[in-house]
């Protein structure tokens, strides 16, 4: 009975202990840009050990270099080796929320050299986008007016998963440049069914595939029928990009 009283006291004394350690650490420079490091080797770690079946669309190559400089469009929880599979040597920007989550992905996707922006372009309505959102677009549209590549989430954070929001349509219209849809994904991978976005956790050691969908472009003078058509072919094209990307590195399981 004394031995258990003990082991709850260390116990308690333990949780007491990390709660007392958490905020700082979270506020830690180091600790951060320690954790984001980690991220980025374990990205790379995947890209090394999954080499790309046959049948992904060979970026670097430039097959899409005469639509560049372009705006590729992502999946929320699908996109997160992105920085690992993007070609050396090209500029891109990227949109990363502006939540306290996403900070380490945004000091990650920095370590590969790729600029971050923060805000979210994906509000159902886009003339109604919030401050931050705003200034990102702005952002966003510099970037791509200096040659740069950008990238987007396309779907609404904690809205309905793989159907793309009216931002990314927005900076295409304003740009004139395309959306790219792009998807990656591994043979190996772990997916949280409980996330609202169903997250996948890629795995080292097995196949990848990148698949860049058809491109969809955006006319400077759209209305909004035009915009919400333009928004679903962002949909469609993205979800057939994923759908494919798995069907290459699942085979026929």
């Amino acid at each position: 009975m004394k031995g258990a009283t003990t082991r709850s006291a260390r116990s308690g004394g333990t949780r007491t202990w990390w709660r007392r350690i958490r905020e700082p650490l979270a506020q830690s420079g180091f600790v951060k840009s320690f954790i984001a490091g980690l991220f980025a080797w374990f990205v790379r770690l995947i890209r090394v050990t999954s080499p790309l079946v046959k049948g992904s669309t060979q970026v670097a190559g430039g097959a899409y270099a005469h639509l560049e400089p372009g705006i590729i469009a992502l999946w929320h929880g699908q996109h997160l080796l992105t920085p690992a599979y993007y070609p050396k040597g090209r500029p891109l920007v990227a949109m990363v929320s502006r939540s306290a989550d996403a900070e380490l992905q945004a000091l990650m996707i920095e370590k590969f050299g790729i600029e971050a922006v923060r805000g979210s372009g994906g509000r159902e309505n886009a003339r109604h986008l919030d401050k931050g959102g705003a200034k990102a677009l702005i952002a966003l549209k510099k970037a791509l007016t200096a040659g740069k590549n950008v990238a987007m989430i396309a779907d609404i954070p904690h809205g309905t998963p793989r159907d793309a929001g009216l931002g990314i349509v927005l900076l295409a219209r304003l740009s004139g440049r395309p959306i790219l849809p792009a998807a990656i994904t591994t043979s190996r991978r772990k997916v949280l069914e409980r996330s609202w976005d169903k997250t996948t956790i890629n795995l080292p050691f097995g196949r990848s595939a990148v698949v860049v969908g058809t491109p969809v472009f955006v006319p400077a003078d759209a209305g909004e029928e035009e915009m919400e058509r333009k928004r679903r072919e962002v949909t469609d094209s993205l979800n057939a990009a994923t759908a494919e990307a798995y069907r290459l590195v699942d085979g026929d399981k």
